[in-house]
């Protein structure tokens, strides 16, 4: 019973190999392989070659300046921190807020068998992300120290006291995530702000990695002495990976009996914890009279609470807005810095830093493509937009406008403080903002244009249209593609026949303008007769 229980969990986690969503049906045996084998290429060999290049760095020096426990203790946290932040969110919903809880409840099963299950999942994938740091950095260790029997042993013992903690914390962040989400109304906001921090959390270490690592290695000693001092218990973590057995009895009876804890705890409390649907409000009834809206206000109102709705449609879709942001703020803080440094070395080419600026807003308003999955996401419901008494164009420019009103504002924000910091005449700085504007109307247009011209309607994963959707692939990678285009033509162009940039914006303006009213007129024509048949 309990190995079936986990190979159920276990099955769900890797669901995509198993399962051709597309097709709906189990994929092939060679496909499952196929799909595992670049999974652990990517994983081990990508990843966990990364951090053993790391390893292999900072071994030498640490082992000769007498602090290989530094080492490990340095190892050691990226190892917990990577493998609670991987497995923290299939804790959250494969242990405490499973769908299928209920119906496990109901079956004749010891509740036991279904918290065992759950936890070795959540034990093996947490051993999995924390095994790509910790386990090369171990082999290495073995390598440059030699190996002998108290080494070999701490480091094995390591690895699994290292997945010990990485299953508590999971545990432990696990139910605060579930906790929160249950008193949330939209958990897409939720799932957003944390996968937001997860990225931010990534890039920090990843550019601050660096310098962490040659500071570490020039002051391990100073280092090594401070914690010695004041952090005696991270000295003695760190003395496991050298075979200390002391440490490695202490450290392994303490983890085990905090390990015994969450079980007792979970065991305890599981059936309340699974079959809690979070508070409610008791609504009272009010009578009141509701006001009449425009059509068209009302459909722009759904597609914005369908865009709002899944963290998968924002985060996929909408990461223009917040790089957008990001710019506008960075040039408030550091512009006049950076144009400062990079305008001298363009005076052979004038105009050339403005199409530079162009070219990049172009290639922020392109990360934006809400428009280009929207029809597909309508699926198989589609027909009650088509049943409805609405004319199919203004549904189409619905979709539209919620991808022209998400991009337009934040490219403002980075608009005016660009044009403020930027040392050209007026008539270019009305220039940039007309074109920016132009293009994020033309980019929203054309996204939807190819939403209709490729639309999938049979999609059993939100997934698919998302992520997979020919119409979201070209329109990022057309996108970006233009904006090269537009800025390899000005620089040929500048260069043999010393054309205007002022000229040169204008030139493109009229072309998106033109090319977006030819997209309307089809939408408003022959591309609603496609969307009423779709």
């Amino acid at each position: 019973m309990l190995g079936i229980l986990l190979k159920k969990q276990v099955t769900e986690a890797f669901r995509s190999f198993f399962y051709d969503a597309k097709k709906n049906r189990n994929r092939p045996k060679i496909q499952i392989i196929l799909l595992f084998t670049l999974f652990a290429l990517l994983m081990f060999g990508f990843l966990g070659g990364a951090f053993g290049v790391m390893a292999y760095y900072m071994c030498p020096p640490l082992i000769e300046a007498d602090v290989g426990w530094l080492y490990f203790i340095v190892f050691s946290l990226f190892a917990i921190v990577f493998g609670a932040f991987g497995s923290v969110f299939n804790t959250y919903s494969g242990l405490y807020l499973s769908k299928d809880n209920d119906l496990l409840l109901s079956m004749p099963i010891p509740v036991k068998y279904i918290i065992i299950s759950r936890l070795l999942n959540v034990y093996l994938l947490g051993l999995m992300y924390s095994g790509l740091i910790i386990f090369p950095a171990i082999v290495i260790y073995w390598v440059f120290a030699k190996i002998t029997f108290a080494n070999f042993i701490g480091g094995l013992a390591l690895i699994f006291i290292i997945s010990l903690i990485v299953l508590i914390l999971s545990c432990s962040l696990g139910w605060v995530v579930a906790r929160i989400s249950l008193h949330l109304k939209n958990k897409s906001f939720f799932v957003v702000i944390i996968s937001l921090l997860g990225f931010a959390f990534y890039y920090f270490l990843y550019f601050q990695a660096n310098e962490v690592v040659e500071d570490l290695l020039e002051n391990a000693a100073t280092y090594g002495q401070n914690i010695k001092g004041s952090a005696y218990f991270l000295y003695m973590f760190g003395r496991i990976g050298e075979g200390d057995w002391l440490s490695l009895l202490i450290y392994l009876v303490g983890v085990l009996a905090v390990t015994a804890l969450v079980f007792m705890i979970l065991s305890f409390n599981f059936i309340k914890i699974a079959t809690t649907v979070g508070a409610s409000k008791k609504v009272v009834y009010k009578e009141k009279l509701n006001k009449q809206k425009p059509v068209f206000i009302t459909v722009l109102n759904k597609e914005f609470k369908r865009f709002f709705s899944s963290a998968l449609y924002m985060l996929n879709c909408g990461m223009g807005i917040l790089f957008t942001i990001i710019l506008g703020v960075v040039v408030i803080f550091f512009g006049k810095d950076v144009v400062a440094s990079i305008e001298p070395h363009l005076l052979e080419f004038p105009g050339l830093f403005v199409a530079i600026i162009c070219a990049f807003l172009f290639s922020l308003a392109s990360m934006n493509d809400i428009a280009a999955p929207s029809i597909s996401l309508e699926g198989k419901t589609i027909w009650i937009y088509q049943s409805l008494p609405i004319k199919p164009k203004i549904i189409l420019h619905a979709k539209a406008m919620v991808q022209i009103i998400l991009t337009t504002i934040p490219m403002l924000v980075a608009i005016i403080p660009i044009v403020v910091v930027i040392n050209t005449s007026i008539l270019n700085k009305i220039l940039i903002g007309v074109i920016a504007l132009i293009y994020v109307v033309f980019s929203s247009y054309s996204s939807l244009f190819l939403g209709l011209r490729f639309a999938n309607l049979s999609w059993t994963n939100e997934m698919m249209p998302i992520k997979q959707g020919a119409a979201v692939t070209i329109s990022i990678f057309g996108g970006w593609g233009l904006a090269i285009v537009f800025l390899g033509l000005y620089f040929l162009f500048s260069y043999f026949l010393g054309l205007n940039i002022a000229i040169y914006l204008i030139i493109f303006i009229v072309i998106f303008a033109a090319l977006t009213i030819l997209i309307i007129h089809y939408l408003n024509h022959r591309g609603s007769e496609r969307f009423a048949q779709l």
